[in-house]
């Protein structure tokens, strides 16, 4: 979820700065159309008075042959002003539809974390209420002093306070019991509580503890 989360944030600041930039652009094809437009609106216009004959004298007939010559290279430096810009307005575009796309794809994928998360959380939660039950029912059942004492040791111990004495070595920490140890812990009484020398914790003897 965080990392679909935090690809989620840096796309959408890209495809922020990308619809900047394609709004800017089309301003700037917009105006490159314009001046095209100009320059040939003009052009026709001049092309129309020599066409018409309604210049008669050879001077400025000249003149405005010269002009039509000096927009017909201005319109096309603007062409390719506009063919520039064209080109990269499409570029832009093309990255902000794939950047979008990306988005959309992501978002899909958020909700199915967090569909996914939703789930888990009540199955976890109907695990946990269903522990705290059976540990109701098995508290119950021990002595008070006793769960006391288990009480104590978990709050200091992160939340353990028993461990398996399995193969000679407390689970709890990873010593192991020598020789005397193992004596001691397998000659003690089934109901005697043995505590580990060197965590503290309550040990648990069973079949596989080594005695």
């Amino acid at each position: 979820m965080a990392d679909l989360l935090q690809q989620h944030k840096a796309i959408q600041g890209e495809v922020r700065d990308l619809r900047v930039q394609v709004t800017d652009v089309t301003d700037e094809q917009s105006r490159a159309d314009a001046d095209v437009e100009q320059v040939k609106s003009r052009q026709q216009r001049d092309q129309s008075m020599v066409d018409s004959g309604a210049i008669s004298d050879p001077k400025a007939l000249e003149r405005m042959l010269g002009e039509l010559e000096s927009l017909a290279k201005r319109i096309s430096d603007l062409e390719d002003v506009e063919l520039e810009v064209m080109e990269r307005l499409e570029q832009l575009q093309g990255s902000l539809d794939a950047g979008e796309a990306q988005l959309v794809v992501l978002e899909g994928q958020i909700d199915q974390a967090k569909a996914a998360l939703a789930t888990q959380q009540a199955e976890l939660k109907t695990e946990f209420t269903q522990v705290q039950g059976e540990r109701a029912q098995l508290a119950s059942a021990i002595p008070e002093d006793l769960m006391a004492l288990y009480e104590r040791i978990r709050e200091h111990k992160g939340g353990v306070a028993a461990a398996a004495l399995r193969r000679k070595e407390c689970l709890g920490c990873g010593l192991v019991l020598n020789t005397a140890e193992l004596a001691m812990v397998a000659s003690a009484p089934a109901d005697d509580v043995l505590r580990c020398e060197e965590c503290s914790r309550i040990l648990v003897r069973t079949s596989e503890s080594g005695l």
